[in-house]
């Protein structure tokens, strides 16, 4: 395996991003992405976490450890003009539950700073809500491969295609409602190829640009949407999972499935997310005859309140 280094220009770049799109292999071979945040360490790698509740990135890098990240929606690093950067690589995940931030203090620093409302989880009653968040699998990504692409501002510049007057594909609403999506697919390789694009609704399917799939090859494949503010708050994301094909100059995505982890991102979708969260986190620790363990939340809390107004 060969290392590609992230050069210091490349590297300011990716620390400005609050979030990244990170894609994995599902048991079908099906690229599944989602936002998350990335810290960029001195040695080169990246880190991602997941909590237990949303574990099934972990399985997956454990199963097949090729992975892909696109840092392309610079909301929030005050550079709106940012080029893209995509990060192909490979990676490791222990079977390790980190109860605390270990060797990703920065990471965790960093995170309160950029996201303030989260500094209230690690403060009474808070912790009974969210302790499932902090109980965290850590991911290792050692990249093979770096592109940096044109900013997103450049992508959502043109006018946006017009969508049908009506329609039941699966996921039209969302794609509709967002400026842009990431289109997840694989190369000639078999590795995750990640690429914005701006997917048109027909009757039967999602048109693809032809130069978004540059690269790729026809097979499983994901949209992603996904939106947060200046502070990492009024988050909302959704998957449509479907069947990438090629006719020609033509590339379509048929749509199979959607998938919102959070609900659409109301309000009363809170408490069903909490619910389910704290219910998965329990089933990954039976399967493995785990006690939960005790959150380090001293550490956290010191964190989350040194040197930072709320």
């Amino acid at each position: 395996m060969t290392t590609t280094p992230i050069d210091l220009e490349v590297g300011a770049i990716i620390d400005a991003y609050r979030t990244c799109e990170f894609a994995t292999l599902g048991a079908d071979g099906t690229p599944l992405t989602w936002p998350t945040a990335a810290w960029r360490r001195a040695d080169g790698t990246l880190l991602v976490t997941t909590s237990l509740a949303f574990a099934q990135k972990a399985l997956n890098v454990r199963r097949d450890g090729r992975v892909a990240l696109l840092f392309s929606d610079p909301t929030g690093s005050g550079r709106a003009d940012a080029p893209q950067v995509f990060v192909s690589g490979t990676a490791t995940c222990p079977d390790e539950i980190r109860t605390g931030p270990d060797e990703a203090v920065e990471y965790w620093r960093t995170l309160f700073e950029r996201q303030p409302h989260s500094r209230s989880y690690v403060r009474a009653p808070g912790r009974w809500f969210m302790d499932w968040y902090y109980l965290r699998l850590f991911i290792t990504v050692t990249p093979t491969r770096v592109e940096v692409r044109p900013p997103l501002a450049e992508l959502t510049a043109a006018e946006q295609p017009a969508a049908p007057a009506t329609t039941d594909l699966p996921g039209a609403d969302l794609i509709a409602r967002f400026p842009s999506a990431v289109l997840g697919a694989r190369d000639d390789s078999g590795a995750p190829l990640l690429v914005r694009t701006r997917p048109r609704a027909t009757a039967d399917a999602f048109t693809i640009a032809t130069d978004a799939a540059d690269g790729i090859v026809p097979g499983t494949a994901s949209l992603l949407v996904h939106r947060h503010d200046e502070r990492l708050n009024a988050m909302h994301n959704a998957l449509i999972r479907g069947e990438l094909h090629a006719d020609g100059d033509q590339w379509t995505m048929v749509p199979r499935k959607v998938i919102e982890p959070a609900g659409s991102g109301r309000i009363s979708d809170a408490f069903p997310t909490l619910r389910n969260a704290r219910r998965s986190t329990l089933r990954y620790l039976e399967r493995r005859g785990l006690a939960r363990p005790r959150v380090q939340w001293d550490q956290f809390q010191l964190l989350a309140t040194s040197g930072n107004d709320a």
